[in-house]
């Protein structure tokens, strides 16, 4: 089928191409031959008058212009896929839908193995991909790279909907045996201690109780920086470090491992865990099924 001239099947192929950059492998992501790839690559060019892409070794490098069109072109087939193609009855126990959710570590362990756990039960073919924190929210939704993200709703991006989940706050935390901890525990006391320290994703964001210290000209002195909160506990017992990290998270290691918690010694607020989802899912009603599992869950761990 043409459209003003372009044949909308080149586009399911520039997308398979965006995403893989191996000529192969975007063929097979289609149920194309390689041949038939091949050919639609030239036809792609000759349509829009530019290379598009370039080789290095077996990767497919995409030009600039190539770049330009890849997320309109992800957009518009995202559009047709959500509004034309997937319109109709979900049925939870049938569907084999993968659901792919960013979240970070402490809502993996603290919140969402309960939703896995639920949805096994409810719907036993659908399955999950839990995705590592990224920078750019704004294009992991325009590709349709990830259905939900659950985050601080103080990080989520405006222009898209989303809910509350439950609020928590930040505690601190060290080694059962750190006789710093005793007594009287100053903001002082808390400041010239070692601290191991969360940081997120590729540029390494920092948390929010950093992200308060930042906006204040204030700078802890960082010995250990970890990938998530989940890791800090670990890097606790024996030592003189401290860490600050959500009190869920906290209760839950402190099972097994020989913490003291404290106050911390910041005003900081109660946080609120938000889930946000893209605005072309809004509709989708495999996407509502799985916002009410969430907020349902959600509301149990609240009380």
């Amino acid at each position: 089928m043409r459209f003003k001239g372009l044949d909308l099947n080149l586009l399911v192929a520039l997308d398979a191409l965006m995403a893989e950059r191996n000529l192969t492998a975007a063929a097979r992501s289609i149920h194309l031959s390689q041949p038939a790839m091949s050919a639609a690559v030239a036809r792609l060019r000759g349509y829009f008058g530019d290379e598009l892409f370039t080789m290095r070794g077996r990767e497919l490098i995409p030009t600039p212009r190539a770049e330009a069109l890849a997320s309109p072109v992800r957009e518009a087939l995202l559009h047709v896929q959500l509004s034309i193609i997937s319109w109709e009855e979900f049925n939870p126990q049938k569907s084999d839908r993968c659901f792919r959710v960013m979240l970070s570590d402490y809502m993996t362990i603290i919140f969402f193995q309960r939703v896995i756990d639920r949805v096994a039960r409810e719907a036993p073919f659908v399955s999950f991909e839990l995705l590592p924190l990224v920078d750019d929210l704004e294009e992991l939704f325009r590709r349709g790279d990830a259905d939900f993200v659950i985050l601080p709703e103080l990080f989520l991006l405006n222009g898209h909907p989303k809910a509350r989940l439950f609020d928590d706050t930040l505690a601190c935390v060290g080694c059962r045996t750190n006789k710093e901890l005793s007594g009287k525990f100053t903001f002082e006391k808390y400041m010239s201690m070692g601290h191991v320290m969360a940081r997120f994703g590729r540029s390494q964001k920092p948390s929010i109780d950093e992200w308060f210290l930042i906006e204040h000209g204030l700078k802890r002195r960082a010995e250990v920086v970890v990938q998530g909160f989940s890791m800090i506990p670990l890097m606790l017992p024996g030592t003189s470090r401290i860490g600050t990290m959500p009190l869920r998270l906290v209760e839950h290691f402190a099972k097994t491992l020989p913490l003291r918690v404290v106050e911390l010694p910041l005003s900081l607020p109660v946080f609120t865990l938000a889930l946000q989802w893209p605005a072309l899912q809004n509709g989708d009603p495999a996407s509502i099924w799985m916002r009410k599992i969430l907020l349902e869950e959600a509301s149990r761990l609240a009380t």
